[in-house]
């Protein structure tokens, strides 16, 4: 069974940042990162959210540009 939701450290390092970024993307100091969950006390990341956050950094390549 694939694993769907992560806690932060997991999240963390499926997207190549430190717990730190996370952490300080909830209280909004570092700007908008990747939606999360919380349940009761636990923060957790779906899989899904932070495909869609890394997404959206996604970008086209220039015409002719090789």
């Amino acid at each position: 069974m694939q694993q769907r939701a992560f806690p932060e450290k997991e999240a963390a390092q499926y997207i190549g940042y430190s717990n730190y970024f996370l952490r300080e993307c909830r209280t909004g100091r570092l700007g908008p990162g990747p939606r999360y969950i919380k349940i009761g006390r636990s923060v957790r990341y779906l899989k899904e959210d932070l495909d869609a956050w890394l997404d959206s950094f996604k970008q086209d390549v220039p015409k002719g540009a090789a």
